[in-house]
């Protein structure tokens, strides 16, 4: 890598690590919910995760999803650039479930996690990468040659996601433009060049929090998402690749 990648390189990360860290995020704080619960029951169930198989969760944060993971009865293990929130993760977990976690840049994985994991996850972090095609192989090298790369991202078309960024505080254009890279064929293209097989997508969800949390909102939800006119605007996506031999979706 020259000296100017590696400076862009490293402005970019210090920008995120700026941008979720100072805004500290409510977001990101870990909350069980329907919400949270729906969200990684999707990726789960795409991803065919089993029950005892080894998960990274790209970008984890305070911990947000990844203890929901656990829940699962996965066995997790956290990445994240920022150790600040590392910091945060480990009180939130206090003890409880003590996930390994890992301070580092994924295009630069610690050479230990090379070839562990059944599958790579991350929830709402793809977009904030610096070099997707680049960050997407280095995922493929700490998979197992039945992994999969599995993420939920934003979708770029539904415009709910550019009036949060005016009105939620602590989001901005500058921390969340990369949400504009999420197109079916951005990523699916960065995923062959990782050496990704099998890309496929799948889109869901339609109500806020406040709606899907309530006793009735997932039900109402799982019908609004079969209206087949609307499913390409949902605001959720989830992509998937393969590394060779990785089972299929069913």
């Amino acid at each position: 890598m020259g000296d100017s990648s590696r400076g862009f390189f490293e402005r970019h990360n210090r920008t995120q690590i700026d941008y979720f860290v100072r805004a500290g995020k409510h977001a990101m704080q870990p909350a069980d919910s329907h919400y949270i619960q729906r969200q990684v029951d999707r990726l789960a169930a795409f991803a065919g995760l089993s029950q005892g198989e080894r998960v990274l969760d790209v970008g984890c944060g305070m911990g947000r999803y990844t203890f929901a993971l656990a829940d699962h009865g996965l066995i997790v293990e956290g990445l994240d650039l920022s150790e600040s929130l590392l910091e945060r993760f480990r009180l939130y977990d206090a003890g409880r479930y003590a996930i390994p976690l890992h301070c580092a840049d994924v295009l630069d994985p610690p050479r230990e996690l090379e070839g562990r994991f059944d599958a790579v996850v991350g929830f709402f972090t793809l977009h904030h990468l610096h070099d997707l095609a680049g960050c997407l192989g280095a995922m493929r090298s700490i998979a197992k040659p039945s992994g999969r790369i599995v993420f939920l991202e934003p979708n770029p078309f539904n415009a709910l996601y550019y009036i949060q960024m005016l009105v939620v505080p602590g989001m901005n254009w500058r921390g969340d433009r990369g949400i504009l890279s999420m197109r079916e064929d951005t990523v699916f293209d960065a995923m062959r060049t990782a050496g990704l097989r099998n890309p496929s997508l799948d889109r869901f969800g339609f109500l806020p929090p406040f709606l899907v949390n309530r006793p009735w909102g997932p039900r109402v939800e799982d019908t609004l998402e079969s209206f087949r006119p609307w499913r390409k605007l949902l605001p959720f996506q989830l992509f998937r690749g393969d590394v060779a031999g990785a089972p299929g979706t069913g």
